[in-house]
């Protein structure tokens, strides 16, 4: 009797000790008990409320509509505005005078001389075709020099002043030397530019863009290059600075469907000029030269081509003769732009190569500068020349 009430009471007291187990347990799992919920405390008499904390600016319930969100402001690209003709025409005496100082002072000098005896007019013979003028011109000059200096009995300033004359004249200021870049009969200006490989024609078209962009033309680029990687992109380049378009294909595209989408474009845009550049090419690869007369036919399907620009590098003398000459066979040259005209102490050149083609020098580049292509004129030029001697009058 005794063993079952000790057995009853064992298991009344594990039972209990069970039970407080499962109690402490649950407790320790609960949440703590909410910390009472008390409102904003009321202002007592004498002191400030306080004032409402702001929203946090993190908040989850915060929603961004389009119009919280600033967009980046856009930024046009800056466009240059180009030199007017008048600073080039300044730029161009300047620079002139300087490259040619040699040539110029060594005629004058000879010209100052006492007696124009046999030996003086054959060192200015030989000046002037150590200039590049070319032996044909030179004797012209020297005959005409020679006759009004013993009929008008001229020494020394007067003799000067007929040299100006005399080289005015053979320079020619009665050509037409104006870019023919405009619109007729509702078609843009086209104008080709061409010339050997390192001339630097697609520096020279950007520079001719900012010539035009000067006098308030319209104008489309058309990069017909495409054999030279980086041509297309100089364009680009050129143009974007002045606010121009440019018209460019793959690289290794028909040259010849290049220039044609560009002027296909510059006659539904209405503009006044359509620029292209072509690649450079030398004057002895006749396939070369045959494809850039393709190039000229393809574009006159949508218009005429109003001006065919030559350019040659003025350093190169003689030797710019003969490019010229088969470039003119192929393409009909109406102009030429002469480069590197301060990097010679030969400006002859200028007479040689338009008694060559019987066209006008048009353009003449003096420099790097964006502005270093000036509108050519002959007055300027040899006044330039001479250093503003020979009683030229000052401009």
């Amino acid at each position: 009797m005794t063993t079952y009430v000790y057995l009853a009471v064992a298991i009344v007291a594990v039972a209990l000790i069970a039970l407080g187990l499962v109690v402490v347990v649950r407790g320790r799992g609960s949440a703590p008990p909410a910390p009472p919920q008390t409102g904003p405390k009321e202002p007592t008499i004498g002191v400030e409320a306080e004032p409402p904390r702001p929203a946090d600016p993190h908040s989850a319930t915060d929603v961004l509509t389009p119009e919280d969100v600033l967009e980046p402001a856009v930024t046009a690209p800056e466009v240059d505005r180009p030199q007017p003709v008048a600073a080039r025409l300044r730029l161009l005496r300047d620079r002139l005078s300087r490259s040619q100082s040699t040539f110029g002072r060594g005629l004058l000098a000879l010209l100052s001389r006492d007696r124009l005896d046999e030996e003086t007019w054959q060192d200015i013979e030989d000046t002037l075709i150590g200039a590049d003028v070319g032996v044909a011109p030179t004797m012209q000059l020297v005959e005409r020099l020679r006759s009004r200096v013993r009929v008008e009995s001229a020494t020394g300033a007067q003799a000067q002043q007929l040299l100006r004359e005399e080289l005015v004249a053979l320079v020619d200021p009665t050509m037409d030397r104006s870019l023919r870049a405009r619109r007729s009969e509702g078609k843009p200006g086209v104008v080709m530019v061409v010339g050997v490989n390192g001339v630097g024609k697609t520096t020279t078209v950007g520079k001719i863009a900012r010539v035009l962009v000067a006098d308030d033309k319209d104008l489309l680029l058309g990069a017909a290059d495409t054999f030279r990687a980086a041509a297309a992109d100089q364009l680009e380049t050129w143009g974007t600075r002045v606010g121009v378009s440019t018209v460019r294909g793959a690289e290794g595209a028909d040259p010849a469907s290049v220039a044609f989408e560009a002027v296909r474009e510059g006659v539904e845009q209405e503009v006044d000029a359509v620029l292209v550049d072509t690649a450079g090419r030398l004057h002895t690869k006749a396939g070369l030269m045959d494809e850039l007369g393709k190039v000229k036919r393809v574009i006159e399907r949508q218009a005429p081509v109003t001006e065919v620009l030559l350019v040659i590098d003025a350093t190169t003398g003689q030797n710019g003769l003969t490019q010229a000459r088969i470039f003119a066979e192929v393409v009909d040259v109406s102009g030429i732009v002469l480069t590197k005209l301060d990097g010679t102490a030969k400006g002859g050149i200028v007479v040689a190569v338009q008694q060559e083609l019987g066209v006008p020098v048009k353009l003449v580049g003096l420099g790097e500068g964006p502005d270093d292509l000036a509108p050519f004129e002959a007055e300027a030029f040899v006044d330039a020349l001479l250093g503003n001697g020979a009683g030229a009058p000052a401009r």
